[in-house]
């Protein structure tokens, strides 16, 4: 169990839940935090075990108590929680935004299988995303070709962003006070004043978080569609911004308080200003969007 990336999510959903909790509080019951955390009793019990080995957790008599506040090295390494799809789409990202990735070129399951450490079925399952919204073309002997993307495209694109989007935002508005989704926007937003603090060494930094806090968002619609969609626009908006290296310290700068300013609505749960911060921000991220392809097509 403790070497399974769902342990080791529910262990860090778990911590993020007790660092807003004081010493001595009791914790709920299994079932609550097995509901909470979107895990089984079983999982649940793995996780009390290690808290209780690690002497953040104590029995009391049938109960248990919070014995200290959880510290960073009590948490798993993120790249240690994610499951195989979504390790395989963070490779494919960066893997993305690292190469010379232009429309036509082609791409060999086999091989990238081997570069990931994964399986061929994973990484055809991860493009059949892209496929499906005519990003991918297959070819014969297991490889696929990048069509690329108009602004014709990338317009549509955007319109389905706003509307799951915004259904998104408001689904979180309405999580209960004490879900996790609320603790890892904590610490997403803490990275964001750090990232602000440092933005003339790691205004580079952005993408990764951007993608983050998005993701986040959507992962509240309990949508199953909204949540792969987002692969999909994922791809899509950052894959671009590569090709628009022109004041990019500066749109990260400006993106960067439009997150905060979106967060700080969420948490006012206020639909009316989740809906204007939401749309100022996408419509800035269309504007990147639509700048980056008309670049690459035509970059003289």
């Amino acid at each position: 169990m403790k070497s399974s990336s769902v342990f080791k999510r529910a262990h860090n959903r778990c911590l993020n839940k007790l660092a807003g909790t004081e010493p001595g509080a009791l914790l709920p019951a299994e079932s609550k935090l097995a509901l909470d955390l979107g895990v089984s009793r079983t999982t649940v019990r793995a996780v009390l075990s290690s808290l209780t080995s690690t002497g953040i957790i104590c029995r009391d008599g049938s109960g248990r108590r919070l014995a200290r506040r959880p510290l960073a090295a009590d948490y798993f390494p993120e790249a240690q929680t994610e499951s195989t799809g979504a390790a395989v789409e963070r490779r494919f990202m960066e893997w993305i935004l690292q190469g010379d990735f232009r429309p036509g070129k082609l791409i060999n399951c086999a091989e990238l299988a081997r570069q990931f450490s994964t399986s061929t079925t994973a990484i055809r399952e991860h493009l059949a995303h892209f496929n499906h919204f005519g990003l991918l073309e297959r070819r014969p002997n297991s490889a696929w070709m990048f069509k690329g993307i108009t602004a014709d495209f990338a317009t549509e694109i955007y319109e389905i962003r706003e509307m799951f989007e915004l259904r998104s935002a408001h689904r979180f508005a309405e999580l209960a006070p004490d879900a996790a989704a609320w603790s890892e926007l904590d610490i997403i937003e803490r990275e964001h004043r750090q990232l602000l603090a440092n933005i003339d060494e790691r205004y580079r930094d952005f993408s990764r978080l951007d993608e983050r806090l998005h993701r986040l968002i959507h992962d509240a619609s309990q949508n199953s569609f909204v949540v792969n969609f987002y692969d999909v626009i994922s791809m899509i908006f950052h894959y671009h911004y590569q090709w628009n290296k022109a004041d990019e310290k500066e749109r990260n700068f400006v993106a960067l308080h439009e997150h905060l300013a979106y967060i700080a609505a969420l948490r006012s749960r206020d639909l009316r200003t989740i809906d204007a911060k939401c749309r100022a921000h996408l419509k800035t991220a269309r504007k990147t969007l639509l700048q980056s392809i008309d670049l690459r097509l035509n970059p003289d």
